[in-house]
């Protein structure tokens, strides 16, 4: 295995490891995505370039990630 293989090869772990402080982040301020996961087809093939897939939510779920979102750029402009 060649250097670009291995390099390739260690972006999935990376990418589970932002996946999980993604979620991780997302729970500390209440909002759970059930399906967020690593894109299988991205995570294939010689040299992988994996995506974090958000998943789908439910319509609550939406709203609340829109209402931090919202408060988020409030706090923004305040600064």
């Amino acid at each position: 295995m060649g250097t670009r293989e291995r390099d390739a090869a260690g972006s999935i772990p990376e990418a589970e490891r932002v996946r999980r402080e993604l979620r991780d982040a997302l729970e500390d301020v209440g909002v759970r995505l059930p399906s967020l996961g690593l894109d299988p087809l991205s995570c294939t093939g010689p040299r992988p370039q994996p995506l974090v897939d958000l998943g789908r939510c439910d319509l609550a779920t939406a709203r609340e990630l829109t209402a931090l979102l919202r408060r988020y750029r409030e706090w923004g402009r305040q600064r």
